[in-house]
């Protein structure tokens, strides 16, 4: 459970509202994989990610940050139970793909360093702060099966 006060949970609802899931989706991933190599591992189907720019403009890449991030947007809408709301998807990445859980963790920073540059000023210090509580607690709720 990711609990916000009242002031945080306007920010993270006011904020998501204007995010482009598909583009901050595709720029996260891609990130992601640029910048932390070793991920890339998991999507080797993906064909060509040899270097920054052919895994930021990787179509498979930009299609699977948006899934990613769509999975996500749906966790904002059950902060109050996250592990739930992402229990199949940490079982698929626990028991079939094998995903080290600190990827998680390294996704949802990643994505806060996008909202960051997406947004500018609008992302204030405060709207980080509610944004990193969630990013942790969605991180914490994939990685429930692991434990």
């Amino acid at each position: 459970m990711t609990l916000l006060s009242a002031e945080e949970n306007a920010h993270v609802t006011s904020l998501w509202g204007k995010v482009d899931v598909e583009k901050v989706g595709g720029e996260a991933l891609g990130r992601l994989l640029v910048v932390y190599p070793w991920t890339q591992r998991f999507f080797e189907s993906f064909g060509d990610l040899s270097s920054p720019s052919a895994v930021m403009g990787n179509p498979k890449v930009k299609a699977h940050g948006k899934k990613v991030l769509s999975a996500f947007s749906e966790g904002l809408h059950h902060l109050d139970n996250l592990k739930g709301t992402f229990a199949q998807l940490s079982e698929l990445h626990c028991d079939k793909l094998h995903v080290d859980p600190q990827n998680f963790t390294l996704l949802g920073n990643v994505l806060v360093v996008v909202l960051a540059e997406h947004f500018g000023n609008a992302f204030s210090p405060a709207v980080q702060a509610a944004f990193q509580k969630v990013v942790a607690g969605v991180a914490n709720a994939l990685a429930h099966k692991y434990h």
